[in-house]
């Protein structure tokens, strides 16, 4: 695995320096001696703005109207595979609860931070800034990229472990363990269908459900 990741070409590209700001922007937002110095969702929009301008910025227009098509199909699939990955969490919420005794606790502890602003202005950052900014730059940038110069499945491994891995600063294994899981879920859905618009949709709509509408709390 990381000999696959060496052997990559390390020169200071986007990608690199956008794997870069994730790695501290996700380390001030989560680790317990930086996190209270800043508001978590001025932080997230930022950092999420940050790496979507990178990721535009860096994709050639005529691949930005192939990964952006807003047809049918795309939204369709979207909808779908959010209401898909909505489901595992729903279960998965109520298996971890039942099997961990400290899941309950690290749960709120993630909804913790909807203190820090308005719901409505919550939902609205995470359905049309977070979510797809989100998207724009781990699957349709990033994933992207590194499947240009590996196979798209060590691309996808590869892409999803550095999604997950940022999150440790949280010492939340629920935490941990949801990036994974819907960073495995995006990262195939983009394997599958190379659509941004379709992870775009899936993403933002879960979010603003997952930490609005029908939160697991």
């Amino acid at each position: 695995f990381f000999n696959i990741f060496i052997n990559i070409n390390m020169k200071k590209t986007p990608l690199y320096i956008g794997y870069g700001i994730a790695v501290i922007c996700w380390f001030l937002m989560f680790s317990p001696w930086t996190k209270q110095y800043s508001n978590f969702w001025i932080m997230m929009m930022i950092a999420s703005g940050t790496l979507s301008i990178i990721a535009l910025t860096n994709t050639p227009k005529e691949e930005l109207k192939e990964l952006y098509k807003f047809n049918f199909k795309n939204i369709a699939y979207g909808i779908l595979s959010f209401v898909a990955l909505y489901g595992v969490f729903y279960l998965g919420n109520i298996i971890t609860r039942s099997i961990f005794n400290f899941a309950p606790h690290q749960i709120e502890n993630v909804y913790a931070t909807k203190t820090q602003a308005d719901a409505i202005l919550i939902g609205l950052a995470l359905l049309f800034w977070i979510g797809p900014s989100e998207e724009i730059f781990w699957r349709a940038f990033a994933q992207n990229s590194l499947s240009k110069k590996i196979s798209p499945v060590s691309a996808y491994i590869i892409n999803t472990f550095i999604y997950t891995f940022i999150h440790i600063w949280s010492f939340n294994f629920i935490l941990i363990l949801a990036a994974a899981v819907a960073g495995l879920a995006w990262g195939w859905l983009f394997m599958k269908f190379r659509s941004g618009s379709m992870i775009v949709i899936s993403h933002a709509i879960w979010d603003l459900f997952a930490f609005v509408i029908l939160p697991f709390s």
